[in-house]
């Protein structure tokens, strides 16, 4: 597979829901995928029909599936055994490779890493990568991730490939939202706008098909808030479930600290270390924080959605209560404001500037 900067980290990393080795299909033709079935449906038919578009749009939040489907839709493109027509067998090389992302007509390109800038030289290499035949498969799929990120520049350039459709290329968008790329690509695309499912289906289903105890389920099913890519990452890397708890605590131990105790906190997880080491540390900590004052500002207002930290139920009813509705919903917006400047701040004094404004309980 050519692949045009591509964050090794974040290869793969939603998975598959199939176990290792050849993944196994449904005799109902299913693509083995979790809570989006109405689309791969609908691209199934694509597919037998042979009426497929030129380019499809995945949208929805992070996690939600959007990578994982479009990657088996790749695969049922260009499979090379399908049991029916639109319906990967996933045992062969082809659909192998494609799951890995490692598949010579598989061309993968993205940002850096996540809140990065895809820029216009990767849609520049894109486009003559695109130019070629097909290396061994009936079409080249090109996957743009998180096209959102693309400057204005790279989705310029990306324009001409989707006004001059070579008839053998796929072009593949995932974004969180299509209102976020330019209207002349999302018009362009077939637009497929995906949504978190049900939390008590995906608990279902991490029981079932994961076999977890039903309490953890349970527990991943509202942290993911109904996202089957993220349960599955923190169904199968014990290490992120250590992660969250980590941060939690920190939250909680932070509330009870002084000033000077929250700056040296702040000290500790900046001084001295990579920008992009603690950037990306930084993006994982305040979405576990973000989460709890959005639990907060839940129970405080009185609203029975449920809550994300089901194991910190009690912890946010004592917070709600000492810190308030107004308070509750002036700190959510602070967090979401500091999440959205990573990418651009200066770290410690966003972190410094944050913790101070937390009440001290």
């Amino acid at each position: 597979m050519m692949t045009l900067n591509l964050n090794p980290t974040g290869a793969n990393a939603q998975g598959a829901f199939a176990k290792a080795g050849a993944m196994r299909y449904n005799a109902d033709m299913s693509w083995d995928i979790l809570g989006h079935g109405w689309a791969a449906d609908m691209l199934r038919r694509h597919i037998a029909a042979e009426r497929l578009r030129h380019a499809y749009l995945f949208s929805g939040p992070n996690g939600v599936g959007r990578r994982m489907l479009a990657l088996r839709f790749a695969q049922a493109i260009n499979c090379t055994a399908p049991p029916e027509p639109g319906v990967p067998c996933g045992a062969c090389r082809t659909c192998q490779q494609i799951d890995r992302m490692q598949q010579p007509d598989l061309i993968v390109v993205q940002s850096e890493g996540e809140g990065d800038s895809l820029k216009v030289d990767q849609v520049r290499e894109l486009e003559h990568a695109l130019a070629l035949a097909p290396y061994e498969s009936a079409y080249r799929v090109a996957l743009l991730l998180r096209f959102e990120e693309a400057t204005d520049g790279a989705q310029n350039a990306l324009l001409k490939t989707l006004e001059e459709p070579n008839p053998r290329v796929v072009l593949l968008l995932t974004a969180n939202e299509p209102e976020n790329l330019k209207p002349t690509i999302a018009s362009r695309c077939e637009n497929l706008r995906l949504r978190p499912i049900p939390i008590e289906e995906l608990a279902r289903a991490l029981r079932e098909r994961e076999n977890l105890p039903q309490e953890k389920a349970e527990l991943i099913a509202h942290v993911a808030g109904g996202r089957p890519g993220i349960a599955l990452r923190l169904t199968r890397d014990e290490s992120l479930l250590a992660a969250r708890e980590a941060w939690l605590e920190d939250f909680f131990r932070l509330l009870a600290e002084s000033r000077r105790g929250r700056l040296k906190y702040s000290m500790r997880k900046i001084e001295k270390r990579p920008r992009d080491e603690v950037k990306s540390e930084l993006r994982e900590g305040l979405a576990y924080w973000l989460s709890l004052w959005r639990d907060v500002l839940l129970v405080a207002s009185g609203s029975d959605a449920p809550l994300t930290n089901l194991d910190r139920a009690e912890q946010i009813r004592k917070l709600a209560e000492a810190a308030g509705e107004k308070k509750a919903a002036v700190l959510t917006r602070r967090l979401e404001h500091s999440f959205a400047r990573l990418n651009t701040a200066h770290l410690q004094v966003l972190l410094d500037n944050l913790l101070l404004e937390w009440p001290r309980l």
